[in-house]
């Protein structure tokens, strides 16, 4: 019998901050599910230009990742990304044209304030608040304003990140609608259980499956933003003293986790401004409503006051 190659049949595509992580968690659990220990892969999506990686993992190194399948009936692997990515739908077509695709939506307005929230945290954002962030992306389109700790500058441009539509599109041209399975953050809040076994039910794996549903990742808020800027991407002399005292790197990473830890405190996040909000709802309902036909569902309570 010809042995099975292990590889990726189904992928979380995104969006971000949309419950991929706790979905990635969920699915995780199942007997009949194998999810790699890595996340955010982002093999695909060669249009992205991730800064700070040392180089692209080649095709052996992305399906080692797989290794340890065994018997499981779905291998899959999540990389919010893929959905924005103008490439990535093509190259995932290309390597698995049969996959199954899961795509997770959010309420645009609710997404970008808890991106924005997340960027900044991790050292993608260097402007605090959230109008101004929103204000500069004009300037970041071109090559403007970028901070020099921004891993993913693309993702800077707020506005091109939820244009669901025509992302959502690419997809649906090519692997059909049948193959195409959307969640949309609200129903996971509320009820995930249903959720999740109707995720079951499109992988066609067993249903009757009782998972841990705790909250998953949670808001996170940095002590200082500085502090983390600098942990991210340290100053020259700094990377030259550390050669000098020959710190090994695993010692050096476990340094910076725990700085970061000791720099960060867990805390909701304040409510949008009110009226910044309403401006959003009338920018995205052209949007929303157009999303809406894509999924087959009305959506455009979304936008409205």
């Amino acid at each position: 019998m010809e042995k099975r190659l292990k590889k990726p049949d189904f992928f979380i595509v995104g969006a971000p901050k949309c419950g991929t992580t706790a979905m990635n968690y969920y699915l995780k659990q199942h007997p009949e599910i194998f999810m790699p220990e890595v996340k955010e892969i982002h093999y695909f999506g060669t249009d992205l230009d991730f800064k700070f990686r040392s180089e692209r993992i080649n095709l052996n190194q992305y399906i080692s990742l797989f290794s340890k399948a065994h018997n499981e009936k779905r291998i899959g692997e999540t990389s919010v990304w893929y959905l924005y990515s103008k490439s990535a739908a093509k190259e995932i077509k290309a390597f698995a044209p049969s996959a199954s695709i899961i795509i997770m939506l959010r309420n645009p307005v609710d997404l970008l304030y808890s991106l924005h929230s997340q960027f900044v945290y991790e050292g993608n954002e260097d402007i605090l608040d959230f109008k101004e962030a929103l204000n500069a992306e004009e300037y970041r389109k071109q090559g403007k304003k970028i901070p020099p700790t921004a891993y993913l500058p693309k993702t800077l441009f707020y506005r091109e990140v939820v244009k669901f539509s025509g992302q959502i599109t690419r997809y649906l041209n090519l692997f059909g609608r049948k193959n195409i399975h959307f969640i949309i953050f609200d129903d996971l809040l509320r009820e995930p259980r249903e959720v999740y076994r109707a995720i079951l039910h499109f992988l066609g794996v067993k249903e009757d499956f009782e998972i841990d549903f705790n909250t998953i990742n949670p808001n996170k808020k940095l002590i200082s933003p500085k502090l983390q800027r600098l942990l991210i991407r340290p100053p020259q002399s700094f990377i030259h003293y550390g050669k000098y005292l020959k710190i090994p790197k695993n010692l050096q990473n476990w340094i910076i986790k725990m700085l970061t830890k000791m720099n960060t405190i867990y805390k909701k996040r304040p409510p949008m401004d009110h009226i910044l909000r309403i401006q959003l709802q009338k920018e995205f309902s052209h949007e929303v409503e157009q999303l809406s036909e894509l999924v087959g569902r009305d959506l455009t309570h979304w936008v409205k006051n």
